[in-house]
C-alpha cells in the first residue's frame, strides 16, 4: 500500500466581542488616543480620560469652548500636544499621581512669535490684505503626529501646510505649503518620510533634504478628498481613505522615493473617515457606521479582504485606536468613536486552524485532520 505525503493548509479565522461601551457627556467624538493605560476621547471642544483598566472615567479638560473642536492628539513623554479647530496646538502636563491635566503652553509659544515679528519676512500673505506669521497655522489644525526618535512633531492644517516642531524647545522649525487644499492627514514613517492626504485628492510624499522637507511624489488615483492615512509597522505599506469609500493600498518599490499602487477595497457603503493599522492587520472606520478589519491573503493575488464588520454605531465612525495588546498571541484591542458619542472596546481574537490532507493510493479514501 503507498500513500501520498499530507498536505497542510493553514489559515486563520478570527473572532471578535465588544468589551465595553463609554458614553462622552457630548457627542460628536473627533478622536481617540491612549498614553500610559489612559484613553483620551475629544468630544466638541472638551477632552474626556479614560482608564482602560477598569473603563472608568478619569479627568476632563479643555472646557473652553472658544477653542473649538479637538481634531487630533499626540504625546511626548509627560506632555499632551492637542490641535485646536482656532489655529492653535496646546501643550497639556500630565500629573502621573493624581491623573489631571494642566495647560502649559500653546504653539506657537509667546518667546517664538516674538523672535519672529519684527522682521517683514517673516510674513506670509494667508489672504487678501491679511498676512500672519510663518510659524502659525491660520486654519484648523486637523492632525498631529509625534516622532519621538528625531524629537520632532508635524503638524497639518486646512491652512493647506504642514509644520515641523521641535519637541523640546517647542520652536517651529519649517513650514511646507503641501496642497492646493485643505490637508486632512498625515502619516509620518520611522525614517522621518512624510505623506500629507489632502481635500484635493492627492497624497504628496515627503523627504529632508539639505534640512529641508522637499515633495519626491504624488500619489493621484482617489478621485475624492483624502481623509486617513497609515502606514504599516515596517512603513513599506501605506493605506489611504478617501471620501468615494474606497481604501487605496500602495507600497514602497525598490527606489525609496518610489511608492505604486497595489489595489482598492470597495467593501464600506461611504467615506472612510480613520484608518489604523494594528501588526499584519488594518482597521477602517466609515461615515457607513461600521467598523472593518482587513486581513492579507484569502482572495486572488494575496490582496487584503475583510474578515469581521463591527456594527453597532448609529452614526458615522471618525475615529480608531489600537490597544497596547500582543498581536503575537492572536489577540487584539481596537477602540471606535462614532459621532453619536459611544466609544467601543472591542477584541479581536485570531485563531489559526491547520487541514492535512492525506489520500491513500490503494482504495481511494481521503483521510482529513483538522487541528486547531
Amino acid at each position: 500500500m503507498s500513500s501520498q505525503l499530507p498536505n497542510i493548509f493553514s489559515f486563520q479565522t478570527p473572532k471578535h466581542r465588544r468589551i465595553a461601551t463609554l458614553k462622552t457627556p457630548s457627542p460628536h467624538i473627533n478622536c481617540l488616543a491612549i498614553h500610559a493605560n489612559l484613553l483620551y476621547a475629544s468630544s466638541a471642544n472638551e477632552i474626556n480620560v479614560y482608564s482602560l483598566s477598569d473603563h472608568s472615567f478619569v479627568d476632563s479638560f479643555n472646557h473652553d469652548p472658544t477653542t473649538g473642536f479637538v481634531k487630533s492628539i499626540a504625546f511626548n513623554q509627560t506632555k499632551i500636544f492637542t490641535a485646536h479647530q482656532d489655529g492653535k496646538i496646546r501643550i497639556w502636563k500630565i500629573d502621573t499621581l493624581y491623573k489631571n491635566h494642566q495647560l502649559i503652553s500653546t504653539l506657537p509659544t509667546v518667546k517664538d512669535k516674538f523672535l519672529n515679528f519684527m522682521l517683514p519676512k517673516n510674513y506670509v500673505n494667508v489672504r487678501r490684505h491679511k498676512k500672519k506669521l510663518w510659524i502659525q497655522h491660520w486654519d484648523t489644525v486637523s492632525g498631529l503626529m509625534v516622532n519621538d526618535a528625531k524629537g520632532l512633531m508635524y503638524s497639518v492644517s486646512w491652512d493647506k501646510s504642514f509644520k515641523i516642531w521641535n519637541v523640546k524647545n517647542q520652536r517651529c522649525l519649517e513650514s511646507v505649503k503641501a496642497h492646493e487644499d485643505a490637508v486632512n492627514t498625515l502619516a509620518v514613517s520611522g525614517n522621518g518620510t512624510v505623506y500629507t492626504g489632502s481635500a484635493d485628492g492627492l497624497i504628496r510624499i515627503w523627504e529632508m533634504a539639505e534640512r529641508r522637507h522637499s515633495l519626491v511624489g504624488t500619489l493621484d488615483k482617489h478621485k475624492s478628498t483624502v481623509n486617513a492615512l497609515a502606514l504599516n509597522d515596517e512603513g513599506s505599506v501605506l493605506f489611504s481613505g478617501g471620501s468615494d469609500g474606497r481604501i487605496l493600498v500602495w507600497k514602497k518599490g525598490d527606489d525609496e522615493n518610489e511608492v505604486g499602487y497595489v489595489e482598492s477595497l470597495w467593501d464600506h457603503k461611504g467615506a472612510i473617515l480613520c484608518l489604523i493599522n494594528v501588526g499584519e492587520w488594518f482597521v477602517s472606520g466609515s461615515s457607513d457606521r461600521t467598523v472593518r478589519v482587513w486581513q492579507r491573503g484569502g482572495k486572488e493575488g494575496g490582496g487584503f479582504h475583510c474578515s469581521i464588520v463591527l456594527e453597532g454605531h448609529e452614526k458615522p465612525v471618525k475615529s480608531l485606536v489600537a490597544v497596547e495588546t500582543s498581536v503575537l498571541e492572536g489577540v487584539f484591542s481596537i477602540c471606535s468613536g462614532s459621532l453619536d458619542g459611544e466609544i467601543r472596546v472591542w477584541e479581536i481574537s485570531i485563531c489559526f486552524v491547520s487541514i492535512f490532507v492525506a489520500f491513500t493510493s490503494c482504495d481511494g479514501q481521503m483521510t482529513v485532520l483538522v487541528l486547531r
